[in-house]
């Protein structure tokens, strides 16, 4: 399982890249296969303001459904449209073509709280 060492992660299995003050959001390899083969990706939050914790969107899955968490709050610029016709490439490429949404930082100092890739490898036992 892939761990990038540049990325924050959350205890909702969110991972944050952040370059300026644009953070790219997606959820780890480690979320993509508990939840086993993405069919559709829900995000209907372009445009909007969340504060961190807030729900952005929804992943479903072939058994089940969850929730998209906000690691920062924020402004979501943009929606990876390339899930519309590809949801599987959370699956195959998590970090990569697999992001979820681009947000505005409102609150930059909220990385800080966020896991380190060790950090979060141990919440999860890897």
């Amino acid at each position: 399982m892939n761990f990038p060492e540049n990325l924050k992660y959350t205890k909702d299995h969110e991972w944050i890249s952040v370059e300026g003050d644009v953070a790219t959001v997606g959820i780890t390899d480690f979320a993509q296969s508990e939840l086993g083969d993405i069919v559709f990706v829900d995000i209907s939050t372009q445009g909007e303001s969340l504060n961190q914790n807030d729900v952005f969107g929804t992943v479903e899955a072939v058994k089940t459904v969850s929730d998209l968490y906000m690691p920062v709050s924020g402004e979501i610029l943009e929606v990876n449209s390339g899930l519309d016709s590809a949801p599987e490439s959370v699956n195959s490429d998590a970090y990569g073509s697999g992001w979820m949404v681009k947000v505005k930082l409102s609150d930059a100092s909220q990385i800080d709280g966020l896991m380190s890739a060790a950090d979060y490898k141990a919440m999860i036992g890897a």
